[in-house]
């Protein structure tokens, strides 16, 4: 069985910047890129069949740039292109279901010049079966001049979890791995630290680095060629992330799926690590 990366792509700039990403991480992975584009659904009572053609003309001329403008910079690339009708976040949630990563820009067509993640990419990076990577718009630092990082919360090692993801991303990019763990004292407001006895935090942070360091031993056995560093911070977790995606090629989050909801949401962490991460940004589903 094919296995794929796919990619959503449309005429923007910030598209093709994210097809640039997944294509180089298509090359990591050994995966073969599918390049999804949508056009809209006509309806035989309100579209004309000539705006329908050209609407799919349109489509076939989108791809078949990216496919040649790819082709160029990632030239060992298996690659196809196909046309969905209907609109982007459909197109891409359906070609999620059979792939193993699904790459946006950050935003695409459209929309306000100033807006961080358009819409298309909050809708699939809150419901894809599978790891959605959001890419900014300025060009990322390579994977292998930066590190990887993750955000450890109360995540499960279990393969497939965002702690497992990003090991494998380490790995295979050959960086190091920095596990953020942010913690805060019982809930209370970040500024109470500077009202607690010294003793007493550090007493409270030694039992946060245990708590890091038990979540970390059995990816660490799994991937015993990983270089790991250790972060814990007295931070909000939103805050602790943003921050060290200045330094990442690749900052990894997790979102929970529940098979029961109606609607799958985004947890306020990764929303705001969408909107303000300065590197690319991989959402994982986790149970």
């Amino acid at each position: 069985m094919t296995r794929f990366l796919v990619a959503g792509i449309d005429a923007s700039r910030e598209s093709l910047v994210a097809g640039e990403w997944a294509a180089e991480e298509a090359a990591r992975r050994g995966l073969e890129l599918r390049l999804v584009h949508a056009v809209p659904a006509p309806a035989d009572d309100i579209v004309d069949p000539p705006v329908a053609l050209s609407w799919q003309r349109s489509g076939e001329e989108v791809l078949g740039r990216a496919e040649a403008g790819l082709a160029a910079v990632s030239p060992g690339v298996a690659m196809s292109g196909v046309q969905v009708a209907g609109s982007a976040p459909a197109a891409l949630l359906s070609a999620a279901r059979t792939a193993e990563l699904l790459v946006v820009g950050a935003r695409g067509d459209g929309g306000f010049d100033d807006l961080a993640v358009g819409s298309t990419a909050l809708a699939v990076a809150s419901g894809a079966p599978c790891p959605v990577a959001v890419v900014p718009r300025p060009p990322a630092t390579a994977l292998h001049e930066a590190e990887v990082a993750v955000g450890v919360g109360d995540v499960r090692t279990a393969a497939g979890s965002p702690l497992d993801f990003a090991f494998g991303a380490a790995r295979l990019g050959e960086a190091r791995l920095r596990a953020v763990h942010a913690w805060s004292l019982g809930g209370a407001p970040i500024w109470t630290a500077l009202a607690v006895p010294e003793e007493d935090r550090a007493t409270w942070e030694d039992e946060e680095v245990q708590r890091l360091s038990d979540v970390l031993r059995e990816p660490r056995e799994r991937y015993p060629d990983v270089s790991v560093l250790p972060d814990v911070v007295l931070l909000h977790p939103a805050y602790a992330l943003v921050h060290a995606s200045r330094r990442a090629g690749l900052l990894v989050v997790g979102r929970r799926a529940s098979p029961r909801a109606a609607e799958q949401r985004l947890g306020p962490v990764a929303h705001a690590v969408l909107h303000h991460a300065h590197c690319p940004v991989v959402v994982v589903p986790h149970g």
